[in-house]
């Protein structure tokens, strides 16, 4: 009986899971179209982090948890940190870095935090920012059991989210109206 050492087993490379792991990505983030090439497992942070210089997208727990992470995917907050580069072919990508360009008024939302206090040490702030802004583009008002439960998806340390939930009544009462006038 012949043995066969480990040695003397061929190394082999293991097979890709497709036929090739690189896709080109064509998007548009912060109006601009991008096009780049991209690795199938390149996570949506990482791609806007290190390949654009986007680094108001903030990655906390890289679970989908904290939302600090959220961007808007066609208008649709979405944890970036759980969220494939190359799944977002084709869409319209917003980070806190579209909200206001330099030099520009702040949005209702970004004014409504700063005038209520809703941030203390900031890491969070983007997340909740891109969310409130998607809670204030809707065609209406959207109802407080749905605020509550977007609110609920993010994690701060830091305010105990008074502050927070004062702000984006703020920016909502100045996008529909007062509530219940």
């Amino acid at each position: 009986m012949t043995s066969v050492t480990p040695a003397a087993r061929p190394a082999r490379t293991p097979p890709l899971a497709e036929p090739s792991a690189w896709h080109e990505l064509r998007l548009t983030v912060n109006g601009a179209p991008v096009t780049a090439q991209v690795e199938s497992r390149l996570l949506l942070s990482d791609f806007l982090r290190d390949r654009l210089r986007l680094t108001g997208t903030h990655v906390g727990c890289e679970h989908g948890v904290c939302g600090a992470c959220t961007v808007l995917v066609d208008d649709t907050p979405v944890r970036s940190c759980l969220t494939l580069a190359v799944q977002c072919e084709g869409t319209a990508l917003r980070t806190v870095e579209s909200l206001a360009p330099a030099d520009a008024p702040l949005t209702p939302v970004q004014r409504a935090f700063h005038e209520c206090h809703g941030m203390q040490c900031g890491f969070c702030t983007p997340g909740f920012l891109m969310t409130a802004t998607a809670l204030t583009e809707q065609d209406e008002r959207p109802a407080a059991p749905v605020v509550a439960d977007a609110l609920s998806g993010h994690l701060c340390r830091c305010t105990g989210y008074r502050n927070i939930r004062r702000a984006l009544g703020q920016a909502l009462d100045e996008t529909y109206g007062e509530e219940g006038a």
